[in-house]
């Protein structure tokens, strides 16, 4: 999950463990027999696709999500994340499951010796979501147009979503929230002077003065981190149909990374 907030008050540390370690992360917190384990992108977070042995009980491939060292602190955001994923899978979206440690809990603060220091990271484990992302298959208004009807279908149950940790969603000035998009121009410097920048403060201006004029005649999203993380090129998965012309699609709503994540 990204933090996305230029405010750097608190040191954020992106985890750094090795296979072997994340392996045994998943052996002694969750309890399953590790076969295999591959790293996955993330963004300051860190992934892993695991392979366990075969069992009658349960799946044989997860995510192990570890959350960096600014987002372990706050496991109430956390905590709503995996309620949230739950709900939409009880409401038949097709998203991961949320696999539950030892001591029945969601997600398990481990602590790391760095060296010159004890780093405390949360983990959790997901099952496996198979498919493609979007930015790997050919784009179809068709596509497009199912993506879309998926986000509103999306928008629309998690209107119905309610926690008492709900807040702890909700960040002042985060960066991806698409009302924000006006604190993007604290970063233009890094386009230069090219026709790129141009086109980049044209935008930010219409949005200026066509969208945030009348925002107080929408309805705000329930969860803003939709407004950008539904589209994102690699978050949507699609899976292949009989007919390779034609792709259904499906999210991976881990969110977060949610929705925020997933391959948060």
């Amino acid at each position: 999950m990204s933090s996305g907030n230029d405010q750097q008050s608190e040191a954020l540390s992106k985890p750094t463990f090795s296979e072997e370690q994340a392996s045994a992360l998943v052996e002694s917190v969750f309890g399953l027999k590790v076969s295999k384990v591959q790293p996955l992108p993330s963004y300051d977070d860190q992934n892993f696709h695991v392979y366990v042995s075969k069992n009658k009980d349960g799946p044989t491939e997860y995510v192990l999500k570890i959350s960096n060292t600014k987002a372990s602190k706050n496991p109430d955001r956390i905590e709503v994340q995996n309620d949230i994923i739950m709900f939409l899978k009880a409401a038949g979206f097709p998203t991961s499951s949320v696999c539950r440690a030892k001591g029945d809990n969601t997600a398990s603060l481990v602590s790391v010796d760095s060296g010159s220091e004890i780093k405390s990271y949360l983990v959790r484990l997901l099952t496996y979501l198979p498919g493609r992302p979007i930015a790997e298959i050919p784009i179809s208004p068709q596509l497009l147009y199912e993506i879309g009807k998926l986000a509103a279908k999306l928008d629309k149950t998690l209107q119905k979503f309610h926690h008492p940790k709900l807040s702890s969603l909700h960040r002042k000035n985060f960066i991806w929230n698409l009302k924000n998009v006006p604190l993007l121009e604290k970063y233009l410097y890094v386009l230069g002077q090219n026709r790129n920048r141009e086109i980049v403060e044209h935008v930010i201006h219409l949005f200026k003065e066509e969208v945030m004029t009348k925002l107080s005649h929408f309805r705000e999203c329930c969860f803003p981190f939709l407004c950008y993380k539904n589209d994102a090129s690699m978050n949507p998965l699609v899976e292949e149909s009989p007919d390779p012309r034609n792709w259904a699609t499906q999210q991976e709503v881990s969110i977060m990374e949610i929705l925020m994540t997933i391959i948060f």
